[in-house]
Order: C-alpha cells, then sequence, then structure tokens
C-alpha cells in the first residue's frame, strides 16, 4: 500500500482510468468482429462506420494511438473492399 497520499489517490484515479480503457478496448474488438463476421457487404459497411468512430474516439481519448487506430481501420477497409470484389466476381456455375 502506498505510504503517500498522492500517490493513493494515484492508485484510485489508474484503477478508474484502467477499467474505463478495457471498456473501450473492448467495445472496439467486438465492433471489429462485427465487420469481419458480416454476411452481407452493406452490414459490413455499416458496421464499418461503427469501428471507425470508435478508434477515433479511442485515439483522441489516448486509449489507443492513433496510428495504431489508423492502422486498424485501413485493414477493415480492405476487407470490407474485398468482400465486395469476392461478390461480384463469383460466375454462375455452368450446366453440362
Amino acid at each position: 500500500m502506498p505510504t503517500h497520499v498522492s500517490s493513493a489517490k494515484r492508485m484510485r484515479s489508474d484503477k478508474k482510468r484502467r477499467q474505463r480503457n478495457r471498456m473501450v478496448k473492448s467495445q472496439v474488438k467486438s465492433a471489429e468482429k462485427k465487420v469481419r463476421q458480416a454476411q452481407s457487404r452493406d452490414q459490413a459497411l455499416k458496421d464499418l462506420a461503427t469501428v471507425t468512430s470508435l478508434l477515433d474516439k479511442a485515439a483522441s481519448k489516448g486509449v489507443v494511438h492513433s496510428r495504431t487506430a489508423d492502422r486498424k481501420k485501413s485493414k477493415l477497409a480492405k476487407a470490407v473492399n474485398v468482400m465486395k470484389t469476392e461478390s461480384a466476381e463469383k460466375p454462375a456455375a455452368k450446366k453440362n
């Protein structure tokens, strides 16, 4: 246990901050998973907008580094774009 009052206060505030950061990171991870598991491209685009917003907020609050947020947004956007091209490139089955 801390012997100084300021150390005790620092522990309390660290605990609150850690809980808040965990909550935000958990929300971001859940939203990322939702984008990756989306069945349709439209749903993935809606979820991507949500993830982008959450990541930007987390970066502005210092929960994650801004470059980490940018990298995650980029990877998710690429995944959604691949979903689009894969569905467009699937040819119809030929009848023999």
